[in-house]
C-alpha cells in the first residue's frame, strides 16, 4: 500500500469553471492595476513610476551627468519590475520623446527614435537622466508623503504613487491595453490644466461649462489642427469622445509652381509612412494632380513638399489628402484610470478633482512630517536654552559627575529655571511645560546638552540658538495653522501650482478651428472667391479668377481667355464662385454635381482640362449647360430647362440635392435635341426664349408644371425649319434684355417689348440677324463676349444704348475673318472685386489729401 503524501493535507473540491473564472479574474486585475492602466493621481503606470524612482535612487538627477540606459533598465528590472528589459526600455524611450510627451519626464542623450518611425538605438548606446519637471514628480518623496509598499520579492520598498506636483495624467496623457479594457488619454496644455485645478480650488462647485471654457481641448506635442469641439466636449463630459486631428498645410506659389507644404502632422502619425501612402495613391491614380513629393524636414522643423501639376487645384488635392490619408485622423478618447485600486472611466472634472485631492493628502502628510521634525528640533533647542540659562550650574554639575551616565542622571533629577525659555514661549503663544517656574529636562534634551560643544557657549553661538528656536516656534505655529485650517491648506496648494505654472507653462501648440456649431466641411478651408468658368466645344474646362478680366470700352479687341486648338471653340461661359454647386447637364439628359473649387484652375492662355477627367461621362456624351446654385437656394427654387428644339420642363432644385458621383437623369431628350438653358426660378416669373433666326417668345413660366427627373417636358415655342433656341431667360416686364448677333452687334431692349403670349406660339421678331445669345442685364453690369476662336471681351452694359426689338444695334466686338460670337455672359456688378478695390483706393487717396491739407 502506498503511503500518503506529506503534502496536500487538505483537499478542496472546486469545479473547473470556478477555478478558471477566479484565475482569469486574478490575472485580469493584475494586468489592469499592475501594468496597463495609469493611476489617476500621478498619471503613471507602474513601469514608469518604477523607472523614475530607480533613477532617483541612482542619483540620476537633471543637473548631474547622464547614465547609460542599460544601467537604469538593469536597476529597474532587478529591484522593482521583474519583466522583460525591452518593455522597460520602450517605456523609458517614450518618456524621452518630445513628439510623444507634452512634458518630457526623461532627458535623453542619443537616438531615441523619430516621427518617421525610426527605432531608438540600443540601450547600451543611449544615456538618460531625470528631467527638471520629473524632479517635481518625485519631490517630497522622502517626507512620508505617500505610502511605500514592498517590491516583488519584499527585499525593498517602492512608492505606491508619486507625490506629483502637477496633473500628469492630463498633461502627458496615457495609452494602454489591459484585459477587457483600454485607456487612451490625450496630452493637454499644462497651463490650461493647472488653471482648471485653480478654479476647482477657488470654486469647488464650478460648473462643467466653466471648466470647458478653461480647458479648450487636447494639446498635442506635434502641434497640428483640431477640428471642432463636439468630440472634445463628449470626452470631457463622459470620458469617451473622438477628437478630429488634421495636419497643418500651406499652399505656396512660386514661379508658376504650386506646392502644398505640410509643416505639422497629427499626433502619432508616422511621417515616412504618410509619404509612402501618398506616393502609392498617386501611382494608383486615386489622387490626381501631384507631380512630386519630397521630405524637406531638418533641424529647423518639419516640411513635406508636395508639388502639383499646373492644371491641378490645390484645395481639391489637399482635401483629397485629408480624406484618403492620415493627414486627417481621429484620436479616440477613452479616459480610463485606476481610482481607489479599481479601473474607472473618469470625466475631466473627476480627473481634476482626484489630482487636487491627491495634492491635499500629499501636502497634509508633508506638513505633518515637517511639523514632527520641527517639534523634535524645538524640543532639543528648548533644552539647550535651559542649559544656557543655567550655564554655571550646568557646568559645575557636569564637572562633578564621575561619568556621562551620572551627569545625565543628575541633569534629569534637577529642576531648572525657565526664565529665557518661558519668555520666548509666552511671546510665541506656546504652552509652557513647567512645574511652577522650573523645568524637568527629558533624556533627549539631557543628551543634547552633554553633546554640546564648548564653542556653542560663545555669545554669537548662543544668539544663533535663540534665533533658531524662535524660527522653529514660528514654523510650528504655521504648520499647525495649515493642518487646522482647510482654507489655508488649499491656499498652499494653490500657491505651489501657480508657481509651477509660471516656471513650466508653455503656450498652446495645437490650434482648435471651426466649432462643431459651424457645421465644418472641407470647403470651409477655401475662400468663396468669384470665378469665371469656360467650357469648350471639344470638352475642355477650366476656372479663372474673375479679377483677371478688367472692364474695357465698347468696340475693344478683348483679351485672350483660352488657348483654342484648330476645330475647337469656347461654347460656354459662366461667372460663379468656389462654393457654388455646379450642375453639369449633358447631351444625354444627365446631370453631374461638383463644387466650384473642384474645377481645375488655369491661366488665361491655358486650354483647360478634359471633362472626362473631371466628370465620369461617356465618350458619346458632352456637357451642354452648366448651372451654378448656392446651397441657400436649394430649398425654395426650381429650375426651368429649355432645349434647342423648343421643349421646356420645370424641376424642383432639391431634386438634385443628393446626386451620386456618377450623376443622375435630369430630362429625357428626344433624338437630336439638346439642352440650351437651365434657369433657376421661383415659378412666378416669365420665360423668354430667343432663337437663332431672330424669333422670341415670352410666356408665364407658371404654365409649366413641375415634373420628375425622367419627364420629357412640354412645347415652349413652335420653331421654323432649321431654327433652334439659343437662349432661355427668366424675366420681369421691367427687365432689360441684351441680345447679341453672331457678327458682333448687340442691343438692349425692354422685356415688355416682347409680347406676352401663351407657350407653344411662334413668337415675335427679335432681330433680323442670326443671334448668338441673350442675357438679362442691369445698368451697372458688365458683359463678357466669347468668340469661336477663344477671344473674350468685357465691357460695361451702360455703353450699349437701348433700342427697340427690331433695331440693328451697335457693334460690340470686332471679329477676325471666319470668327463669330459663340457665347454671351453677364457679370453682375456686385461680383466685380476690381471696381470695389478702385473705389477704396480713391477714398484712401482723398483721405490722405485731406490729412495733408489739415497739417
Amino acid at each position: 500500500m502506498l503511503e500518503s503524501s506529506p503534502f496536500a493535507k487538505q483537499m478542496i473540491q472546486r469545479t473547473v469553471e470556478d477555478e478558471m473564472q477566479q484565475s482569469y479574474i486574478d490575472y485580469a486585475m493584475s494586468v489592469i492595476t499592475g501594468r496597463a492602466l495609469p493611476d489617476a493621481r500621478d498619471g503613471l503606470k507602474p513601469v514608469h513610476r518604477r523607472i523614475l524612482y530607480a533613477m532617483r535612487d541612482l542619483g540620476n538627477d537633471w543637473n548631474k551627468p547622464y547614465k547609460k540606459s542599460a544601467r537604469v533598465v538593469g536597476d529597474v528590472i532587478g529591484k522593482y519590475h521583474p519583466h522583460g528589459d525591452s518593455a522597460v526600455y520602450e517605456a523609458m524611450v517614450r518618456m524621452a520623446q518630445n513628439f510623444s510627451m507634452s512634458q518630457m519626464l526623461i532627458d535623453g542623450q542619443g537616438n531615441f527614435g523619430s516621427v518617421d518611425g525610426d527605432s531608438p538605438a540600443a540601450m547600451r548606446y543611449t544615456e538618460v537622466r531625470l528631467s527638471r519637471i520629473s524632479m517635481k514628480m518625485l519631490e517630497d518623496l522622502d517626507k512620508e508623503t505617500v505610502q511605500f509598499v514592498p517590491n516583488y520579492d519584499e527585499s525593498l520598498t517602492e512608492p505606491s504613487v508619486l507625490p506629483a506636483a502637477f496633473p500628469n495624467l492630463l498633461v502627458n496623457g496615457s495609452e494602454g491595453i489591459a484585459v477587457g479594457m483600454a485607456t487612451r488619454i490625450p496630452p493637454h496644455n499644462l497651463m490650461e490644466i493647472i488653471n482648471a485645478c485653480l478654479l476647482l480650488i477657488d470654486a469647488p462647485d464650478a460648473s462643467q461649462e466653466d471648466l470647458l471654457n478653461i480647458v479648450q481641448g487636447p494639446d498635442f506635442p506635434t502641434h497640428g489642427l483640431i477640428i471642432g469641439r463636439g468630440g472634445i466636449r463628449a470626452a470631457y463630459l463622459t470620458g469617451n469622445g473622438r477628437v478630429v486631428m488634421r495636419a497643418r498645410a500651406e499652399i505656396e506659389t512660386a514661379k508658376s509652381k504650386v506646392t502644398i507644404a505640410v509643416v505639422e502632422l497629427p499626433y502619432q502619425v508616422n511621417k515616412a509612412k504618410l509619404i509612402e501612402t501618398i506616393a502609392g495613391l498617386v501611382k494608383e491614380k486615386k489622387i490626381e494632380g501631384i507631380s512630386d513629393i519630397r521630405d524637406e524636414s531638418d533641424k529647423s522643423g518639419m516640411r513635406i513638399a508636395i508639388e502639383l501639376r499646373r492644371e491641378a487645384v490645390a484645395e481639391v488635392v489637399l482635401n483629397n489628402l485629408f480624406k484618403q490619408t492620415v493627414m486627417q485622423t481621429n484620436f479616440s478618447v477613452n479616459m480610463v484610470a485606476i481610482v481607489n485600486g479599481a479601473p474607472k472611466t473618469v470625466t475631466l472634472r473627476e480627473a481634476l478633482e482626484i489630482f487636487v485631492k491627491h495634492r491635499e493628502d500629499v501636502v497634509t502628510r508633508r506638513t505633518q512630517y515637517l511639523l514632527s521634525k520641527a517639534q523634535d528640533r524645538g524640543h532639543i533647542l528648548e533644552g539647550l536654552m535651559v542649559a544656557l540659562d543655567n550655564l554655571d550650574v550646568m557646568i559645575t554639575l557636569i564637572r562633578g559627575a564621575a561619568s556621562s551616565t551620572e551627569a545625565r542622571a543628575a541633569i534629569l533629577e534637577r529642576l531648572w529655571g525657565n526664565q529665557a525659555v518661558g519668555e520666548l514661549l509666552v511671546r510665541a503663544g506656546r504652552p509652557v511645560s513647567a512645574i511652577g517656574q522650573h523645568y524637568h529636562l527629558t533624556e533627549s534634551q539631557a543628551q543634547a546638552i552633554l553633546d554640546l560643544r564648548l564653542h556653542r557657549l560663545t555669545g554669537l553661538e548662543r544668539d544663533k540658538i535663540v534665533t533658531e528656536f524662535e524660527g522653529i516656534l514660528a514654523t510650528i505655529a504655521d504648520m499647525e495653522d495649515i493642518l487646522g485650517c482647510h482654507q489655508r491648506l488649499m491656499q498652499v496648494i494653490r500657491e505651489e501650482l501657480s508657481a509651477f505654472k509660471a516656471e513650466y507653462g508653455v503656450p498652446r501648440r495645437s490650434e482648435i478651428v471651426f466649432d462643431s456649431e459651424d457645421g465644418f466641411e472641407d470647403e470651409d478651408l477655401i475662400p468663396d472667391d468669384p470665378l469665371v468658368i469656360t467650357l469648350t466645344r471639344a470638352g475642355y474646362i477650366k476656372a479663372q479668377d474673375l479679377g483677371e478680366f478688367k472692364s474695357q470700352g465698347r468696340g475693344g479687341r478683348g483679351k485672350q481667355a483660352a488657348a483654342i486648338r484648330d476645330g475647337d471653340f469656347v461654347e460656354s461661359l459662366m461667372t460663379t464662385s468656389k462654393h457654388a454647386r455646379l450642375l453639369f447637364f449633358t447631351t444625354t439628359g444627365r446631370v453631374h454635381v461638383r463644387k466650384g473649387y473642384q474645377i481645375p484652375e488655369g491661366n488665361r492662355t491655358a486650354r483647360g482640362r478634359a471633362i472626362p477627367n473631371v466628370l465620369p461621362i461617356d465618350t458619346n456624351e458632352r456637357v451642354t449647360t452648366v448651372l451654378a446654385i448656392h446651397s441657400s437656394e436649394m430649398d425654395n427654387q426650381s429650375i426651368l430647362m429649355v432645349t434647342a428644339n423648343g421643349t421646356t420642363k420645370r424641376v424642383a432644385v432639391n431634386t438634385f440635392a443628393n446626386v451620386r458621383n456618377l450623376g443622375t437623369r435630369a430630362i429625357t431628350l428626344e433624338e437630336g435635341d439638346q439642352l440650351v438653358s437651365v434657369l433657376p426660378t421661383n415659378g412666378a416669373s416669365q420665360a423668354l426664349l430667343i432663337t437663332h433666326l431672330g424669333k422670341a417668345i415670352r410666356f408665364e413660366e407658371g404654365g409649366v408644371r413641375e415634373m420628375g427627373k425622367t419627364a420629357v417636358g412640354v412645347r415652349a415655342i413652335r420653331l421654323a425649319p432649321g431654327d433652334l433656341v439659343v437662349a432661355g431667360l427668366i424675366v420681369q416686364e421691367t427687365d432689360k434684355v441684351l441680345s447679341v448677333s453672331e457678327d458682333g452687334f448687340g442691343k438692349v431692349t425692354q422685356a415688355a417689348n416682347y409680347r406676352l403670349t401663351a407657350r407653344g406660339a411662334q413668337g415675335v421678331v427679335a432681330s433680323k440677324r442670326p443671334l448668338a445669345g441673350a442675357v438679362v442685364v442691369a445698368g451697372e453690369d458688365d458683359i463678357l463676349l466669347l468668340s469661336a476662336k477663344g477671344v473674350m471681351v468685357r465691357m460695361p452694359v451702360e455703353s450699349i444704348r437701348e433700342t427697340g426689338r427690331a433695331a440693328k444695334g451697335v457693334r460690340l466686338m470686332r471679329l477676325d475673318n471666319g470668327d463669330r460670337i459663340m457665347s454671351v455672359e453677364r457679370v453682375p456688378a456686385e461680383k466685380e472685386p476690381q471696381k470695389e478695390m478702385e473705389q477704396e483706393a480713391v477714398q484712401d487717396a482723398a483721405e490722405t489729401r485731406n490729412s495733408e491739407q489739415a497739417v
